[in-house]
């Protein structure tokens, strides 16, 4: 895949509350990226067991195959907005319920090796459909969740979403 350097979004692509998650994504090289993470998080998740899979820190709190199947599903729900709006498509998309979708995923009953295997393919998609769009596509905005975001912000938003829980796993459920 060659190598496009889109540069960063800037605060007018995306909603103030997810300039936090985009910052956790250091240069302007999304697609580098998004691969480097790929290797790192899918290395990490088939380390872990079956008994901490299913541990969550406090009563409440998701557990590591909770958090992780949030990530799989975000990043689909992201993934679909880069899809509408980089073919120019101007539907307004809804939001969704990250709370109401973990209750009735049941990651609990999925593997977790299972689960490491659904976030590399899930991320492998996502950088196939990114690596593929022309430079206009990225620069391409629409409506989702009732905030208007490019599609360069989106993909940023991928890789930023995931880094803020993969620093919620490391410091919360895998720290012991």
């Amino acid at each position: 895949m060659a190598t496009l350097t889109i540069g960063r979004p800037d605060t007018s692509e995306l909603a103030d509350y997810q300039i936090g998650y985009i910052s956790k994504v250091p240069g302007d090289e999304i697609m580098k990226f998004l691969e480097q993470q790929l290797v790192g998080i899918a290395n990490l998740l088939r380390r872990i067991d079956e008994d901490k899979a299913n541990y969550r820190y406090a009563a409440g709190k998701w557990t590591v195959k909770e958090v992780v199947g949030h990530v799989i599903d975000t990043e689909r729900v992201f993934a679909y907005r880069a899809l509408v709006f980089s073919r120019n498509d101007r539907t307004t998309l809804p939001g969704f319920d990250q709370d109401l979708w973990a209750e009735h995923a049941s990651h609990a009953n999925v593997p977790m090796k299972d689960l490491a295997t659904e976030f590399e393919v899930v991320r492998r998609s996502t950088i196939d459909l990114l690596g593929h769009l022309d430079p206009v596509a990225w620069t391409r905005r629409g409506t989702a969740n009732n905030n208007p975001i490019s599609v360069r912000a989106l993909a940023y938003l991928i890789g930023g979403h995931t880094e803020h829980h993969l620093e919620i796993l490391k410091s919360r459920y895998l720290a012991n």
